[in-house]
């Protein structure tokens, strides 16, 4: 209760009239009991600025875990699953039968009729070499060919004249062996003496010797003409032989092409000197193409040839090519053989040892009709093996996710 104070007797009269009243405060009546105050706490203290409690509408940071885990877990079984029955891989290659075009024989480049990454066809000629040293060696040839024939000719006359010694040998001889047996029965009478019997005998081996030495001289020239009258005649297959080869080394002296392809790395000029085995360009042969997809060996184990392909080009984005799988590498060169034959032990300083891949041999289905003009040998290939099949739910996202890749690969 609240009363004003009143001056007293001693105060001054300015003192109480500027003093300020000031308030009391008195006790109120015994008799009136004083209303009791609730305690307060601090939570009473917070409460007009306190937040819910985390328990009444959840933790967040459990929540976002808990979703990491559930991604993680589908992540990882995807990749376990699509690995057996749609395995993925970004390292694939665009194969090609590659010649190295190289003269089969040396000489000085007078033309060249192709230029540098060109299609040619089979046969088509590439480049020419000086001509000349060639039809030299041909012609030759030929004379030595006629050389050969002549020496036949004089073979043929040397049996003609063989044959007819050995005709007069026979007669010689015979005309000898009569002589002694008539000498021999005018010995038993006694008509001639031994001396003429000796004699006779002698001329009779004089007439077999002769004609052994006939015989022999007939056969000889017999075998220089040949069995069959000339044509297996030594020096006249060996002629035949020398002239056939100049000819090959003058139709060598063209170079064409082996089959219908692209000729490309083309290193050659006119007045430059080719050796013979050397190359001097590259050509790939139109024939056949194909991918070489590297696979983990986890991936291939359910892959079997003639299992369909989803094949996606780099340098054809937006774009995807069906293909078919034709076989499996056999094997590889893991590089733990030395030259010198040991096996060789690597020490390991990886945690893990990267997985080991194995060429899978891919062809485009149509064949080289379906072939992308703008895909060149070694362009880089991603594919897709539908190991489990087609129609199923995870090759339908394994076909989706390469296709969205085919989009992107319009940006990088």
């Amino acid at each position: 209760m609240t009363t004003e104070r009143t001056p007293q007797p001693g105060d001054d009269a300015g003192d109480v009239e500027h003093a300020p009243a000031t308030p009391l405060v008195t006790r109120q009546d015994a008799s009136e009991p004083e209303p009791e105050s609730a305690p307060v706490t601090l939570e009473d203290e917070a409460a007009p600025n306190a937040e819910p409690l985390p328990g009444n509408r959840g933790n967040p940071a459990k929540k976002i875990a808990a979703l990491l885990v559930v991604v993680l877990a589908v992540f990882v079984s995807w990749y376990a699953v699509s690995d057996r029955l749609a395995p993925y891989s970004s390292r694939g290659t665009v194969s090609a039968y590659v010649a190295q075009i190289a003269p089969r024989v040396a000489g000085q480049v007078t033309e060249v009729f192709v230029e540098d990454n060109t299609i040619v066809d089979q046969d088509e000629p590439l480049f020419q070499l000086d001509r000349r040293p060639f039809e030299l060696a041909v012609r030759q040839a030929e004379v030595g060919l006629a050389q050969a024939v002549q020496a036949t000719d004089a073979s043929a006359a040397a049996i003609a004249s063989s044959q007819a010694r050995v005709s007069q040998a026979r007669a010689s001889l015979e005309n000898a062996r009569t002589a002694a047996n008539r000498t021999a029965s005018l010995f038993e009478r006694g008509v001639v003496a031994q001396a003429q019997v000796d004699n006779a005998r002698a001329e009779l081996r004089v007439a077999e010797a002769q004609l052994e030495a006939a015989e022999a001289d007939l056969q000889s020239a017999l075998l220089q003409l040949g069995k069959d009258g000339g044509a297996s005649n030594p020096q006249i297959m060996a002629a035949q032989l020398q002239l056939e080869q100049a000819q090959l080394n003058l139709l060598y002296s063209t170079v064409t092409a082996p089959t219908r392809g692209v000729v490309t790395n083309l290193q050659l000029a006119i007045g430059q000197f080719a050796a013979a085995g050397s190359p001097v360009m590259t050509f790939f042969d139109s024939r056949g193409a194909w991918i070489t997809a590297d696979l983990r060996e986890n991936q291939i184990g359910n892959i079997e040839p003639g299992d369909e392909v989803e094949i996606l080009f780099d340098a054809m984005p937006g774009q995807t090519f069906r293909g078919r799988v034709h076989s499996i590498a056999w094997g590889i060169d893991p590089g733990r053989t030395s030259a010198g034959g040991l096996m060789q032990n690597r020490p390991e300083n990886q945690w893990f040892e990267p997985a080991r891949r194995m060429p899978v041999h891919i062809e485009l289905e149509g064949g080289m009709q379906a072939w992308p003009l703008t895909v060149k040998a070694g362009a880089k290939v991603s594919v897709v093996v539908y190991a489990g099949g087609t129609g199923t739910p995870i090759s339908g996202v394994a076909s989706t996710l390469l296709k969205i890749q085919s989009w992107l690969s319009y940006l990088y």
